[in-house]
């Protein structure tokens, strides 16, 4: 079974750093997809500007380039909130299947932001955010400890497929989570505690869905087995396979574990099958 990858990383040529690859061109991250037996990856953006992390140009080039192993999310630049929709709406038609990775460090209900939420809504396109504990920390959209600016978007824009991501997202799974700003940027561990936010986050709101990417997700998922299985056969319809590999030396530990889940019997066949690559395809029609 050929997995879809949601959230990826590469550039037109590569990006070096001290002598070494930090971002792996797009013709050497098909190689590691093969490998690892990835049939499609969706290549994230930052914005409209050439980023490190991938802008809208570069990730369209790459997709001219390989229409059969990749596709696209876009961004936009800091801007005028009126400015947005167009802007949004000019990616989409040119390719792009969502709004991502969402990483602008401002309030999660900043004009700015909102005016994000608002056009994925009207376009359709879903949105994959990465979080910060608090302005000028690191990047992402910023929310305080359990959430609530989260829940209050889930209210407000009931018609936008939101994907969680990152650190600051995936801690609240336990009931326990930490709350000064270092604490909530951290991978989780230890067992998971009943009444974790985001486990109510998903129960109460069918348009939140999980980005299973890197170490924020697989330590969440990972940390106790009991309990992540549970989830991932709970909302097996609402979570998608993803690694936010940069480069081809990258590997996330969660996908073998999750083959090996699968392998023993303690994931069921169904489960896995929508979280590899049925979701990706009834969401985006990948």
């Amino acid at each position: 079974m050929q997995k879809i990858d949601m959230h990826i990383h590469a550039a037109p040529a590569p990006i070096y750093k001290d002598g070494r690859v930090i971002v792996s061109d797009a013709e050497s991250m098909v190689q590691h997809m093969d490998a690892l037996g990835i049939k499609t990856a969706v290549l994230m953006s930052v914005g409209e500007s050439p980023a490190t992390l991938g802008y809208n140009e570069g990730n369209r080039m790459i997709c001219q380039k390989h229409p059969t192993r990749f596709r696209w999310m876009c961004n936009v630049d800091l801007c005028a909130p009126e400015l947005v929709y167009d802007k949004l709406k000019r990616c989409k038609e040119q390719g792009a299947i969502g709004i991502g990775e969402l990483t602008h460090n401002l309030p999660i209900d900043a004009p700015f932001i909102e005016a994000i939420f608002s056009a994925a809504e009207k376009l359709s396109l879903p949105v994959t955010f990465h979080m910060s504990p608090k302005v000028g920390f690191n990047y992402g959209i910023v929310d305080a400890p359990g959430l609530p600016g989260l829940e209050r978007a889930l209210q407000k824009f009931p018609g936008v497929k939101f994907l969680g991501h990152s650190q600051v997202f995936w801690i609240e799974i336990s009931a326990d989570a930490p709350t000064d700003d270092k604490g909530r940027n951290s991978w989780g561990k230890g067992p998971v505690l009943p009444g974790g936010r985001v486990v109510a986050l998903f129960e109460k709101y069918p348009n939140l869905y999980g980005d299973l990417s890197a170490n924020s997700a697989g330590r969440a998922i990972m940390r106790d087995e009991a309990f992540g299985l549970w989830f991932l056969h709970r909302f097996a319809d609402r979570l998608f396979f993803a690694t936010d590999m940069l480069n081809t030396a990258s590997v996330m530990p969660l996908a073998g574990w999750l083959e090996e889940k699968r392998q023993e019997g303690a994931l069921s066949e169904k489960a896995y099958e929508k979280i590899i690559c049925g979701n990706a395809r009834s969401c985006f029609l990948l």
